[in-house]
């Protein structure tokens, strides 16, 4: 072999290396680390000590008893290549419309019982599934008047390998792909599988997925008949004014960012990354917006770790830095009328469907 293919591989080889090396950046790989309590009083105390914080830490009894590698097994946003994300509509609003200094999608629409939930996910990585599905039951009582609660269940059991790994992780622009070519029953058809948690002798924090069975748990509901559907599925411009004008003409988002170790601690206060390793990829819903008295731009979410966690369920995170990812990667689609009763509603918006529908 001569010298010069030598010379060639061995950089190949390098190249890759590094490749890998910044891949794994970040993310603990030790067992002494990953089986170490994911909450530690130091941490509380390193965080509420810096006032650059802007926040402030908790013990949260969320995750009293979890380990590193048990949290990280609720982050479960898979990431995606360029090539996954072509041909996927991207919307970018103009700037024609004027947005308000602060927005809350559940005063806004507060005739839509689902905006103000809180779920928890359990102890299964469906956070990609749970995010798509609260927002696209939002979307169907903002655009429709129709106050429904979706089947995660559904998503993260049928959805396959088209979705990824089901409580092992997977994509939230295919949950709302799935709404439109497959739909989703309501949770009264299909209710989420992990209500309990883990409290069998030997059982681990992570389970299984689901099985798809397709039937509703009701024996007067069909499969079929509780599907409801979206019309498209598109991403958001990670350009602030695009998400907020999105969310004030359509409503909630899907939202995906990356977390670290800190974020497991989050009482109060706008967010944002002080200390602690990588931890994976998480989705949650975006509601809303606003400015402290301080001046500083946050964005408002809602978490599915219950109501134990952070701000009664809630989070303030910094807005227009695009903090931890928050802004590059906002996915979205509108409701279907399809397989819809249009019945009359007590919460009839039809005056809301004019005024906000872009679509």
């Amino acid at each position: 072999m001569g010298r010069a293919r030598i010379c060639s591989l061995m950089l190949l080889v390098a190249l890759i290396s590094i490749q890998l090396h910044q891949l794994n950046a970040g993310k603990p790989k030790s067992p002494l680390k990953l089986n170490s309590r994911i909450l530690q009083e130091s941490m509380v105390k390193l965080i509420n000590d810096n006032a650059q914080a802007g926040w402030r830490a908790t013990m949260s009894s969320r995750f009293a008893n979890y380990t590193v590698g048990q949290f990280m097994q609720l982050l479960g946003v898979k990431p995606m290549s360029e090539g996954d994300l072509e041909g996927i509509s991207v919307i970018t609003h103009r700037r024609g419309l004027k947005l308000p200094r602060s927005f809350d999608a559940r005063k806004t629409w507060s005739q839509c019982g689902t905006i103000g939930e809180i779920l928890d996910q359990g102890h299964c990585g469906s956070c990609w599934a749970f995010g798509a599905v609260e927002a696209l039951s939002d979307r169907f009582c903002i655009h429709f008047g129709k106050n429904i609660s979706l089947s995660v269940n559904d998503l993260l059991a049928c959805c396959g390998f088209m979705c990824g790994d089901g409580c092992d992780g997977g994509y939230p622009i295919s949950a709302w792909r799935y709404f439109v070519h497959t739909g989703v029953v309501t949770e009264e058809c299909d209710p989420y599988f992990d209500n309990s948690g883990c409290s069998h002798p030997g059982c681990e924090p992570a389970f299984p997925t689901p099985k798809c069975e397709k039937r509703c748990k009701k024996n007067n509901l069909l499969w079929r008949e509780s599907k409801h559907f979206g019309v498209n599925a598109y991403r958001i411009s990670s350009d602030p004014y695009s998400i907020m004008a999105e969310i004030f003409m359509n409503g909630p988002v899907e939202v995906s960012f990356t977390v670290y170790e800190d974020f497991a601690y989050y009482k109060s206060g706008v967010y944002k990354h002080v200390t602690g390793d990588e931890m994976g990829g998480h989705a949650v819903k975006l509601i809303g917006w606003g400015t402290t008295d301080e001046g500083e731009d946050y964005w408002l979410l809602a978490n599915q770790w219950n109501r134990s966690w952070g701000d009664d369920g809630y989070f303030m995170i910094t807005r227009g830095t695009n903090e931890c990812g928050i802004e590059e990667d906002v996915v979205a689609g509108m409701p279907s009328s399809r397989n819809l009763m249009m019945m009359p509603d007590e919460n009839d918006q039809g005056d809301n469907v004019s005024r906000y529908a872009s679509f």
